[in-house]
């Protein structure tokens, strides 16, 4: 039989992150190419006993079918927990839960774009988000990024010229995949810019809570008092991505949209899951448990980019230091005689695993001279172990 694929698909490729972990599946790779949570930062205890607990004393509200909006506890969980902490959420908002944050990407995408509708995103940016994108025959625009965020003036130009721009992207807290933290003052300048061209931003915030040095920045849904901002939060990087738990505070007509398009896909994110996140929010010291994390991410982090400055800067390449997140992001000195693909290629043949830049952008044939490291997962040794390598590969091909 002849199988015949939609259009919307048709150009997708399988992520480059998805692929390289068919490498990494090899014990004898080291692989800094996941962006998964370090296995010790994992609640596995208080997980045990709050499902023990509720399939004890109520096994058919978490195994019987929910409302879409989602469990309403947990609802009011988080909204209170932005609203208090972060200002997010006002009176003219609204809360879903979903099934992980990359379905606010799904779903907002689908409630406000028609096919050949522009997104504009950072250059890089997230894959997982930049494939929902283009899922929907899309036009992404990259904005490049500087030290503090986009280039505003290339922002500008960009909604000047680009046709039916319907929404910046924007991850503004220790981006995914270069690490950079947007100023207070850029955030404010994209908002402003929003405003003016009628744009609505969708602000992807799944690192916030790990920040290891430096000021936390308001996120832009805390400035939003004209409704264009739409604020996509997780529990991946804070509880467990495996749970599969996200949500999505916007103004309540997108909302409404966005529930009836859930309704088509998966009726509702699971049931179980909404409710020990519900019962570790509100019983357990969640502050005190994201503390233990942003310490695990510090020494994790720190001892990483150690290893960067002993084995990689001497042979020419230069990194952005971080203060959060999971990532960096390394750069290739400009007069380097190999390709950064060759050599991400090279790394995996002496068995370590990077992330190649270039799956990072709008245009994943645009040239590149950076590649990702995640530090989240390896063990120390392994980390230094994958690190060493890299420099002896640097200084032998650069």
């Amino acid at each position: 039989m002849e199988y015949v694929v939609s259009d919307k698909v048709k150009t997708l490729k399988p992520s480059a992150i998805r692929e390289i972990f068919k490498y990494a599946a090899d014990p004898s790779v080291v692989s800094l190419s996941a962006g998964n949570p370090a296995p010790e930062a994992f609640p596995t205890k208080a997980i045990a006993e709050i499902s023990a607990d509720i399939l004890a004393n109520d096994p058919i509200g978490a195994l019987q079918y929910s409302v879409t909006e989602g469990y309403p506890p947990l609802r009011s969980a988080v909204w209170d927990y932005m609203t208090k902490k972060f200002g997010v959420g006002s009176e003219d908002d609204d809360i879903i839960i979903t099934s992980g944050a990359q379905q606010v990407m799904d779903l907002f995408t689908k409630t406000t774009c028609n096919e050949g509708d522009t997104v504009i995103c950072e250059a890089p940016s997230f894959i997982g988000s930049l494939n929902s994108f283009r899922s929907f025959n899309c036009k992404l625009c990259g904005i490049p990024l500087e030290s503090d965020g986009m280039d505003l003036n290339a922002l500008e130009k960009a909604l000047q010229t680009e046709k039916n721009v319907r929404f910046i992207y924007i991850i503004a807290n220790f981006q995914n995949p270069s690490g950079v933290t947007t100023s207070l003052e850029k955030r404010k300048a994209i908002y402003e810019l929003a405003k003016k061209y009628n744009v609505m931003i969708l602000e992807d915030n799944p690192y916030g809570e790990l920040r290891i040095a430096g000021e936390d920045v308001p996120c832009i849904k805390s400035l939003d008092k004209d409704g264009i901002v739409v604020y996509a939060g997780s529990f991946s990087k804070v509880l467990s991505p495996g749970m599969r738990l996200g949500y999505v505070i916007a103004p309540k007509p997108v909302i409404q949209k966005m529930v009836v398009c859930k309704q088509g896909e998966d009726v509702h994110t699971n049931s179980w899951a909404q409710m020990v996140a519900h019962r570790f929010m509100t019983e357990y010291d969640f502050e005190a448990h994201l503390s233990s994390l942003r310490t695990i991410y510090k020494k994790k982090a720190d001892f990483c980019m150690e290893l960067l400055d002993k084995y990689l800067v001497p042979s020419g390449i230069s990194y952005q230091k971080i203060e959060g997140g999971l990532f960096i992001w390394c750069r290739l000195p400009d007069d380097a005689k190999i390709s950064m693909t060759e050599f991400c290629k090279q790394a995996v043949l002496n068995k370590v695993c990077v992330v190649p830049g270039n799956a990072f952008l709008t245009d994943e044939a645009e040239q590149c001279s950076s590649f990702r490291i995640n530090f989240s997962t390896p063990t120390d040794e392994q980390l230094e172990k994958g690190i060493k390598i890299l420099g002896k590969l640097a200084s032998e091909v650069l």
